[in-house]
């Protein structure tokens, strides 16, 4: 589908508030207060990804639009945290930047910035490009060449957002308008970015069926967040095969925002985090699957029996008691100091009670030593 419908349509939108680019969102109110009117009429989206942001984050909003998230976001993170908008529109670029001074003065510093680059290649920096092409059109081969070197050479030495750099990855209503032929890279891209042990936040639209292709060749729906959807478990597949883990369907409508042909169209957040990729070391921990279900298994593998003490090396054991899972899992240390030795528990592998016998226990946020 053609990246000129969208600029357009959005484009339009920048000028005029387009009632049918967006789904009702329950935002919070207390976060839209401080922003100006324009910027929250002429924001498009489906979800609200700015719950996710904790204080002190680098937050990277894909397709940022009018500013909105990101203004929201830099309520949340303070003083120590920094917001990067990234819009491939020049109209919703400016709008968003016309009131930086103003959101700057009432946030107290300048912790938000916009920059024009396309959210499938976070590397290549669109206004030094133009910047760029200004000295060095492109108007033969041998030009289009020494374009291509340049863009390399950028990307490798001053890349638009460097690799491990971002503590939250969030987006609202934009992946769906990226062409089906870029969505894999769209989502190495995420990946990329992401420091290990990070996390994103994806609102988006997808559909319950696979979508035929009269749908995706029809301008007004694929720039209308409609056509360009990715299907629900296609989405989540392409996260899982880019190498994130604990991915969840936090958000999911109930009711489709559209139906068109019989295909269900909603909106939903999708959650995820990127793997430490830190070296397994054995030091003699367990954890124990609280329940209901009578086992669990994680993305690497590792099955979690109800009750079992199941051996864990220190990364999984630390994913599991510290994190989203906290509540889940009862995590036990041992009772004596280890030398760590490098070893990934065999799937399966259980703890023997004897070697965590007066360990310390972590009981989701509350912790304390056996009895």
């Amino acid at each position: 589908m053609s990246e000129a419908a969208v600029l357009e349509r959005y484009s339009e939108g920048a000028q005029e508030k387009q009632e049918a680019l967006c789904c009702p969102v329950d935002y919070d109110a207390s976060l839209l207060k401080l922003l100006p009117t324009e910027i929250v009429e002429k924001d498009y989206g489906c979800g609200d990804p700015s719950r996710y942001v904790r204080k002190g984050d680098v937050v990277l909003d894909l397709g940022s639009g009018s500013g909105k998230i990101c203004y929201m976001a830099a309520q949340l993170i303070g003083e120590e945290g920094q917001v990067i908008g990234v819009d491939m529109n020049d109209d919703m670029l400016a709008l968003a930047r016309k009131y930086q001074d103003e959101m700057t003065a009432k946030l107290g510093n300048d912790r938000v910035r916009f920059v024009k680059g396309q959210i499938q290649d976070l590397a290549l920096d669109v206004d030094a490009m133009e910047d760029w092409l200004k000295d060095h059109p492109v108007n033969d081969a041998k030009s289009l060449s020494a374009l291509e070197q340049w863009k390399q050479k950028q990307k490798q030495q001053k890349p638009l957002i460097a690799d491990n750099s971002i503590d939250l990855v969030i987006s609202n209503c934009v992946l769906n308008l990226v062409d089906d032929a870029q969505k894999k890279q769209l989502v190495e891209e995420i990946y990329r970015v992401v420091k290990p042990g990070a996390r994103i936040a994806i609102s988006d639209i997808v559909s319950d069926e696979a979508i035929p292709q009269h749908l995706k060749d029809d301008a007004t729906l694929w720039s209308g967040c409609i056509s360009g959807a990715f299907q629900e478990q296609e989405m989540i597949t392409m996260f899982l095969e880019a190498g994130f883990q604990s991915i969840s369907f936090d958000k999911w409508s109930a009711e489709p925002w559209q139906v068109v042909e019989d295909i269900e169209f909603r909106s939903l957040t999708l959650t995820a985090i990127k793997p430490e990729g830190t070296e397994c070391f054995d030091s003699g921990h367990a954890v124990i699957y609280r329940g209901p279900f009578n086992f669990v298994k994680d993305d690497e593998g590792h099955e979690f029996p109800r009750g079992e003490r199941m051996a864990v090396c220190e990364r999984t054991f630390r994913f599991l008691t510290e994190g989203a899972y906290k509540d889940d899992f009862i995590g036990i240390s041992p009772a004596g100091e280890r030398t760590p030795i490098p070893w990934c528990a065999p799937h399966g592998t259980r703890r023997p009670a004897a070697e965590t016998k007066g360990g310390q226990h972590v009981h989701g946020d509350s912790e304390g030593s056996c009895c």
